[in-house]
């Protein structure tokens, strides 16, 4: 609500910066504590009065002065990839997903915070055969990237039980202007208009469960005010998965031109399908997707021709998305 105090952990990040702007233009303050660069540049005019910016990293900061002066916190820093998770990349994960979460709530035991919005991934399923996955779904991950979220969601049950009014939003794949450059439809994209090409793990046929970053954000916001109980997770996708041989299909179809593909073997960890059910976040945050994948592709695309930078148009009003 207007007037409300947000700490927003990775505000720099794909998400995090489009986030960041959803929750300044619905009247929010904001607090970003994030290691990298600042969102700043996303902003504009007054709004940048409404950003305060703390270049830290949660490894090191102490929060508890940030905490005493917020409303609400959403968490989504964290070290994204499923294959640099293997090998000595698991104790990268294991800082920025696991320990960083566990501070970041012990020091949420005496705030008095509304709502703590925790963000975990789809790859805490597993590999799931057919169907839509609701969250009564086993918790079986194949990749440690995954192993370290569903940690991450066993320690918000935890602090969850202390008084921590923590909840879980399960992001499955998020795509949409600001895409991070080693995810899938950024490389497919970037192969059709002359890039290297695209690493084509496995024959293709993997689908995925792709949400517009509109959406992820407009639910995220929702969920700070929605009345769900402590350690409830909740989907956070489309419902509708595709393939990537079909991914290459389309993004060939928009920019008439050829991906050019090198195809290598299946990747260790990588799950054959996502596909959400998204019933949960209808009924307890009153939301659903709007943006359809042509659409967003073409906010995608529109925003890599022009030279993935900072100055990518929000799509919002011209695609109708629901925005809290």
């Amino acid at each position: 609500m207007s007037g409300e105090k947000v700490l927003l952990t990775g505000g720099a990040g794909f998400i995090g910066t489009v986030l960041c702007q959803r929750l300044v233009a619905s009247g929010r303050r904001v607090v970003v504590v994030d290691d990298a660069c600042t969102p700043r540049r996303s902003l504009s005019g007054a709004a940048h009065a409404q950003v305060q910016l703390v270049a830290r990293d949660l490894l090191d900061i102490d929060l508890r002065p940030i905490l005493a002066e917020v409303d609400h916190v959403v968490h989504l820093a964290g070290r994204p990839g499923v294959q640099s998770s293997w090998g000595s990349g698991f104790s990268d994960h294991l800082r920025h997903n696991v320990e960083a979460t566990q501070r970041l709530l012990e020091a949420s035991l005496d705030a008095p915070v509304e709502r703590v919005v925790v963000a975990s991934s789809s790859s805490v399923y597993g590999n799931v055969d057919s169907g839509l996955v609701a969250e009564s779904h086993p918790v079986s991950p194949v990749s440690p990237y995954g192993v370290s979220k569903a940690a991450v969601e066993l320690l918000v049950g935890t602090y969850a039980d202390r008084g921590v009014p923590a909840i879980v939003l399960r992001y499955f794949t998020v795509y949409g202007r600001g895409q991070r450059p080693d995810m899938a439809l950024r490389r497919i994209i970037a192969a059709g208009l002359g890039g290297a090409p695209f690493p084509l793990r496995g024959d293709g046929s993997q689908e995925r469960d792709l949400t517009h970053v509109d959406e992820v954000a407009a639910a995220t916001i929702r969920a700070l005010d929605a009345d769900v109980a402590a350690a409830t997770a909740i989907n956070v996708g489309s419902g509708r998965p595709v393939s990537l041989r079909s991914l290459i299909g389309l993004v060939e179809e928009r920019l008439g031109a050829a991906v050019p593909i090198s195809v290598q073997p299946h990747a260790a960890g990588d799950p054959q399908r996502t596909a959400a059910d998204i019933g949960l976040a209808r009924r307890l945050l009153g939301w659903s997707p709007g943006v359809s994948l042509d659409d967003g592709m073409a906010d995608q695309i529109a925003w890599q021709l022009g030279g993935g930078g900072a100055g990518g148009a929000t799509p919002t009003a011209r695609l109708g998305a629901g925005v809290a």
